[in-house]
């Protein structure tokens, strides 16, 4: 997965405040009056709504203005932030679309979708309301984003994180007051959370300002962090004495709010059922497949003995990173070979291990700078490796996530082609809605098709091409995942709509995901908070499809290299937009 700092936002209302925005260049595919006042208006949105209003994503982003700021989690910065949201909803509205370029069109939906997601979040889904985790998690990411980059000299890092944190007691506090009858699992994930919390402030948040020789400022900073941890850990009480007792609320969000979240998330439209049907029918597709390589592999195996085995061929703990530095000179090769992208930069990601705080949830990440940093440049791809003090069947169990083949099918899905060079792409756009707001099935469907669009390319016999087993293990690795994600998509509608239980859900991994159940409860436990985690797939699809059209539309001219370089110049705008200026007409994107 793309790591991006993306957290829920309850905020207060706007200051308007200048930003290195205002330097952005203008769009060169707007030239008429029109084209340029929605230009102009939108990067008032950004500037004046958008970034003031989300200061920790601002400082992802490498928007710095904000860096001593912490959103506001109170009742009332949440009406305040929905009044300004509303205002600028209708100023976006009232601008015709029909007198505007296409690109710039398509910059007034993104613009216009956001704003009504954000409102759908806070008027309708309400995780200020319901889920615990908002808060605790919330101001954690927030020291993050100031410590996982050097954009700053540290002293002036430390400084911005010292007023945030002392901010951040009172951002618990509302937490009393808006709470109200929380779904259990929310309160339960939380409370699994927060020991992980409290121990990143007591140990990870000082270590990364160890340089900092300012004596007064590091008192400053040790009162502020000690406050947060104190307030973290009464919040871990109230959570545990009372607030658990009474969480009986539904995580479910409900078929009309599936259908907005993915209507402005996504730009998709189509009836839930039908979805279902198109994911059921790729799910299958997949199987068969599975079944087949499985059977060439070993035919007198089934194909869950077949991906027993898939699980038992990994390298040393100690050769893991050294393993995916390797990884991407296949890749960048083969690539390079096929023609199968432009690669904007030489420049490879700095492989490392995965930092503490994020090793209980992921087991590798791109970490990229945002599209405006100036300064802090590096990419990191993350990567979590066994703890030292695991015993030897927890070892096992854990690197079966990093056997050889799935490795390959990791590296192309962070890296290369996926995550990385559509980062290295974005820092090409000169359009400053493109660079800030996408969608999911824009950023992780590119990289789920990156997986299975390098092996139909020949990436199994470039890397083994003598060796039939292993092409075909690489295939059976890239479709274990393919089925994982297929599996998600149902459960996220089903869960929310109320047509599938946890327990259903868990079952619905092992059995049509090809997941163990170890696995299939923590992809149930995300899915409750995370309900349109179906975009994957739909991101794939989608563009499989657009690819499709296009090669169809353009016969022998289609160029592959022409199509992949296309699709990174619309930035992480939903398919939609994508399709429309690739194809030119209104086709549907499934």
């Amino acid at each position: 997965m793309l790591k991006v700092t993306r957290i829920w936002i309850g905020i207060a209302a706007a200051i308007a405040m200048a930003s290195p925005l205002a330097q952005s260049a203008p769009i060169a595919a707007a030239p008429s009056a029109p084209d340029r006042a929605f230009t102009q208006l939108s990067n008032d949105y950004l500037q004046t709504v958008y970034f003031p209003t989300n200061p920790s994503i601002a400082t992802v982003d490498g928007v710095h203005d904000f860096d001593s700021r912490l959103e506001a989690y109170s009742r009332a910065g949440i009406n305040a932030n929905v009044k300004l949201l509303q205002h600028w909803e209708t100023k976006i509205a009232a601008v015709d679309p029909a007198s505007l370029g296409e690109r710039v069109r398509g910059d007034r939906d993104l613009v216009l979708d956001n704003i009504r997601s954000t409102l759908l979040t806070l008027q309708t889904t309400r995780p200020w309301q319901k889920n615990p985790d908002t808060y605790s998690s919330g101001i954690t990411s927030s020291a993050f984003s100031l410590m996982e980059r050097k954009f700053a000299p540290s002293d002036v890092r430390l400084r911005a994180l010292i007023a945030r944190e002392t901010l951040m007691p009172a951002a618990l506090d509302e937490a009393h007051a808006n709470l109200d009858n929380p779904p259990k699992i929310y309160t339960q994930i939380a409370l699994e959370q927060l020991p992980g919390l409290v121990h990143f402030f007591q140990n990870d948040v000082p270590a990364a300002f160890t340089d900092v020789s300012d004596v007064q400022l590091r008192k400053q900073f040790d009162t502020s962090n000690a406050g947060v941890i104190k307030s973290l850990q009464d919040y871990q009480s109230w959570l545990q004495k009372d607030v658990l007792p009474r969480s009986h609320g539904d995580f479910r969000i409900g078929t009309a709010a599936f259908r907005d979240k993915l209507k402005y998330d996504e730009m998709v439209t189509l009836p839930l059922d039908k979805l279902i049907a198109i994911d059921m029918a790729n799910m299958r597709q997949n199987q068969r497949q599975f079944a087949d390589v499985a059977k060439q592999l070993d035919p007198n195996k089934t194909p869950r003995e077949v991906l027993a085995e898939l699980g038992s061929d990994y390298p040393a703990p100690d050769k893991i990173l050294d393993t995916f530095r390797a990884t991407f000179d296949h890749l960048v090769a083969f690539i390079k070979q096929k023609q199968i992208i432009t690669i904007p930069s030489d420049v490879r990601p700095i492989v490392e291990e995965t930092p503490p705080f994020m090793r209980a949830t992921t087991f590798a990440s791109m970490d990229t700078p945002g599209p405006y940093e100036k300064v802090a440049k590096e990419a990191y791809f993350n990567v979590t490796l066994p703890e030292p003090g695991w015993d030897k069947q927890r070892t096992q169990e854990f690197m079966a996530q990093f056997s050889y083949p799935v490795i390959s099918s990791i590296a192309a899905h962070e890296a290369y082609p996926g995550h990385y060079i559509q980062f290295l792409w974005m820092h090409r756009l000169d359009d400053p809605v493109r660079k800030v707001l996408g969608a999911n099935t824009n950023v992780e469907g590119w990289a789920h098709y990156c997986e299975q669009m390098m092996l139909d390319e020949g990436l199994a016999q470039f890397e083994f091409p003598t060796d039939k087993r292993q092409q075909l293990l690489l295939r059976l690795g890239q479709l274990q995942d393919a089925l994982l994600r297929n599996a998600r998509f149902v459960v996220g509608i089903k869960l929310h709509t109320g047509q599938m239980t946890m327990p259903q859900a868990v079952d619905f991994f092992a059995s049509e995901g090809y997941q163990s159940r170890a696995v299939g409860e923590v992809e149930t436990k995300r899915g409750t908070s995370d309900p349109t985690y179906l975009y994957y797939t739909l991101g794939k699809l989608q563009i499989l499809k657009l690819r499709t059209d296009l090669q169809a539309k353009q016969g022998k001219d289609f160029d592959l290299t022409k199509f992949h370089d296309s699709f990174m110049q619309q930035g992480f705008a939903p398919i939609r937009i994508v399709r429309k200026a690739m194809l030119h007409d209104d086709s549907p994107t499934l």
